[in-house]
């Protein structure tokens, strides 16, 4: 059996990963074997191929190698993850893992797929889109990781390990130049004063021009301007006894506004990307949106600035068999917007699949937001082995404290003809949540022989959140406030009192299984739960409308196989699984068909299950090469109750949703239609146009990625050339909850009129459906054989596919364009 597989993976070495996965310490076994990668997935040292569960792991390195400069750039390279920007927003990444993830940046709302950054928690999605330096390695840990990272790690988490200071004088420092103007600068150095402290400063500036056209207003929009500065300082008090620390400040000003392939003013312009918003960056004229938009964002220009400041500690004992860890980590994080979600117009419809183009000042759909949010956390971990290496042990306190106020407004206008349209306040708020929590856990691995060992975890979580709702119009400034006052009068439609006040207590435990019968080979079996925060509908503009959402609950069950071949040459892991979430948190949004603004909702609509397979291999066949690839399958599908009565606020059953839609569709009404020929229930929430229940979003059935870089030594001249190529396939997906496209070809409504597109089949126009597409991105490197001088030619996207990313009220947000750069890179 061992032979016969030898010779099948032997066969799959030319599809092998490029330069290993991830590094905290490299060691050869033999000449020519692929190094041995420490990681930290289950919160203590141990190598990949003996960690029993699925892990993506990146050197600095093959960062470099693949052409991955912030946290977008990895959804390339991780079976079964897929994600983008958030619409608008350049600086939030939504990440989907084996298909949780999430859209929503809003405070109460928080994202499935935890990021860590030195093991400090970050809890916001507005600011995760940040750019990488002085990296040591990042790690992607699929399904959910409740017993060791803790809650909102239900789809998983992104582990960003940055270096410490070294033990000796150097650095480097480099520069770059590329499309749109962009120029990149980064470096770092270490400067140890001492044997017992060492200091690293490390920074990256980049800045561009933007891809986007605005043929309104003459401005280049979608710019990504990133800043990053940190210091951070190594004290080793005794040999046992060493203090970490470091602070950040990261900028990501960036914008993913709404953009198009052929200029909406004149469609026979392809050359580009381009928007027609009458927004403006310097803000609108007079110096407000509307003389009744409240704050300083009443003033903001179109754009998207995040500043965050992160502060981490990590006090560190380490005994012969224990080591004590005293984490804290403070995070201060502002965004400040007004982003236009319509492109200055309407949204489309079956009726208008076209809207014309208004260049409205107020933007068609906007949104203005200020908002600080306040983050402190402590953790204390202790680790080791007990009995002779018997059990290893991972267990700790972890506390948690957050701060937000967003003072945000919606700003709808509405087409009546005129240049500047009707602007309509549709609501101006701030909103206040806080949430605490406290957890302990504990897990250990115990061997009940030399090639069977089993794991049991266990963590408990105690958190509140708590959320206020302040109007900020100026009628609601008196006492007793009008209970049309956003936040008067919390009340549901069915007249149910909505809470402020949300409390989760939950055990999330975590057992393993795994058998080691040679060194170069693990097989594991593992159940793991895990759980996400409840919240709140927090973008209501009703009172009514701001209910809340309950927690969202996960099992996930897997197996998997870790094995090395060929004196190391090939590892080759292999990793099945089994989701089962109960209340899946989604959120969703539509077109209000009396106003034509844009209506979010977010509930917990169904439950949620995927199965699926992912593969990775990482090869070096030759001495020269290094070559991956990775696979992921899976297949995915809501679990929808069979109840029609409504919930405990009165918001409609899903199936009785469906039936009503179906009851329209049999009266001849048209899904994304409009007035009175408008099927409301069709196309919206989970259900589909044609009244069935939605393909999930984001969960393309087949991934591939595959790639190599092959050395090519000039030993007179002393410089090693290295070409990359790095491609990524996906299969067709969903991007709207409730997969509503627009597409090619006439239907008759019942009112008589011919609508020129239709919600069911045809030519895709916009919306929803996006179709199977390849990425390839590729390198050129030259690199002194000391490696001190390297100059690389590099493109992202190069043969400039287009495809939908994301899709929010029919319209849909494209993937970024082909991009290239050119850097210099000096290590001293």
């Amino acid at each position: 059996m061992r032979k016969i597989v030898r010779s099948c993976l032997l066969a799959a070495t030319a599809l092998g990963p490029s330069g290993g996965s991830a590094l905290a310490q490299q060691v050869e076994a033999q000449p020519g074997a692929l190094p041995e990668i420490v990681v930290t997935s289950q919160r203590r040292e141990e190598s990949l191929q003996d960690v029993p569960l699925a892990v993506s792991a990146f050197t600095a390195d093959t960062l470099e190698t693949r052409v991955i400069f912030n946290t977008l750039g990895l959804l390339n390279f991780v079976p079964n993850m897929f994600g983008s920007n958030n619409t608008g927003l350049g600086s939030a990444n939504a990440y989907y893992i084996r298909g949780l993830g999430n859209t929503e940046t809003i405070a109460t709302f928080d994202p499935p797929v935890g990021t860590y950054v030195d093991e400090v928690y970050l809890s916001r999605q507005n600011g995760n889109n940040f750019g990488f330096f002085d990296v040591e390695r990042i790690e992607v840990l699929r399904g959910p990781q409740g017993t060791l990272f803790g809650r909102n790690t239900t789809g998983g988490a992104v582990n960003v390990i940055l270096k410490r200071p070294g033990d000796e004088f150097g650095g480097f420092l480099e520069a770059g130049y590329g499309a749109y103007g962009r120029v990149l600068v980064r470096g770092s150095v270490d400067l140890p004063l001492s044997e017992a402290i060492q200091v690293k400063l490390s920074g990256y500036w980049n800045d561009d021009k933007g891809y986007v056209r605005n043929t309104t207003t003459g401005e280049r929009l979608n710019d990504n301007d990133m800043l990053g500065l940190r210091a951070a300082v190594q004290l080793r008090a005794t040999e046992r006894l060493t203090w970490n620390a470091a602070v950040a400040w990261m900028e990501a000003n960036g914008e993913n506004l709404l953009n198009f392939t052929c200029d909406p003013r004149n469609p026979t312009n392809c050359a580009g990307r381009f928007v027609t918003t009458g927004m403006r960056e310097g803000g609108p004229a007079g110096g407000r949106y509307t003389q009744t938009v409240t704050g300083r964002k009443a003033n903001f220009g179109l754009g998207n600035e995040v500043g965050t400041l992160l502060v981490t500690s990590n006090i560190e004992w380490a005994g012969d068999n224990h080591r004590l860890s005293i984490i804290t980590g403070v995070v201060d994080m502002s965004q400040d917007f007004a982003l236009d979600f319509q492109d200055g117009r309407a949204s489309p419809t079956a009726a208008n699949p076209f809207p014309a183009v208004r260049g409205f000042t107020n933007g068609g759909f906007a949104i203005l937001n200020a908002g600080r949010h306040q983050q402190f956390t402590q953790e204390v971990k202790l680790d080791g082995s007990l009995f002779g290496g018997v059990v290893d042990y991972v267990a700790g306190f972890y506390l948690y404290d957050e701060s937000n106020q967003t003072d945000f407004a919606d700003l709808f206008t509405l087409d009546i003809g005129s240049p500047t349209g009707l602007p309509l306040l549709l609501a101006d708020r701030i909103l206040v949540n806080d949430t605490k929590a406290q957890a302990v856990y504990l897990q250990a691995d115990v061997k009940l022989t030399d090639q069977l060992t089993v794991t049991g975890g266990v963590r408990y979580t105690d958190e509140t959140k708590t959320a206020q709702l302040l109007d900020n119009r100026a009628t609601c400034a008196v006492l007793p406030k009008p209970p049309t006052c956003l936040g008067a009068s919390l009340v549901a439609s069915n007249g149910t009192p909505i809470p402020t006040r949300l409390e989760t207590r939950k055990w999330t435990p975590r057992f393993v299984v795994n058998w080691k019968p040679e060194e170069d080979l693990l097989f594991f079996a593992s159940a793991t739960n895990g759980f996400k925060s409840g919240g709140w509908n927090a973008r209501a503009t009703a009172n009514n409308l701001f209910l809340p959402f309950d927690p969202e609950f996960v099992w996930s069950y897997e197996g998997g196989v870790r094995s090395q071949w060929f004196g190391n040459r090939l590892q080759a892991n292999l990793t099945v699984f089994w989701l089962d979430t109960k209340d899946l948190q989604t959120p969703s949004a539509f077109q209000n068909p009396a106003t034509g603004a844009i209506t979010f909702i977010t509930q917990n609509f169904a439950d949620y299950v995927n199965r699926g397979v992912e593969l990775e291999l990482t090869a070096r066949p030759l001495d020269r090469l290094n070559v991956y690839a990775n696979l992921g399958y899976q297949k995915d599908k809501y679990k929808v109750s069979d109840t029609l009565a409504p919930n405990r606020f009165g918001v409609k059953a899903i199936r009785q949703q469906q039936a009503d839609c179906r009851a329209q569709l049999a009266a001849g009404r048209i899904p994304l239609g409009v007035g009175a020929d408008n099927a409301p229930d069709c196309a919206a929430g989970i259900v589909t146009a044609t009244g069935d229940i939605a393909t999930p979003v984001r969960t393309p059935d087949w991934s591939l990625s595959f790639g190599g870089t092959y050395d090519f030594p000039f030993e007179r001249s002393g410089v090693i050339l290295s070409p990359s190529v790095n491609v990524t396939w996906r299969s067709s997906l969903e991007q709207g909850t409730a997969n509503a496209t627009i597409f090619s070809g006439s239907i008759r409504a019942p009112s008589g009129a011919l609508y020129p597109a239709n919600p069911f089949s045809g030519d895709v126009i916009t919306g929803s459906r996006t179709d199977s597409h390849f990425l390839v991105s590729a390198s050129l490197a030259l690199r002194t054989d000391d490696d001190n001088w390297l100059l690389a030619l590099e493109c992202d996207n190069c043969f400039d596919t287009e495809f939908g990313q994301s899709s929010l009220v029919n319209y849909t947000y494209l993937n970024l364009p082909r991009t290239w750069l050119v850097r210099l890179k000096r290590k001293f």
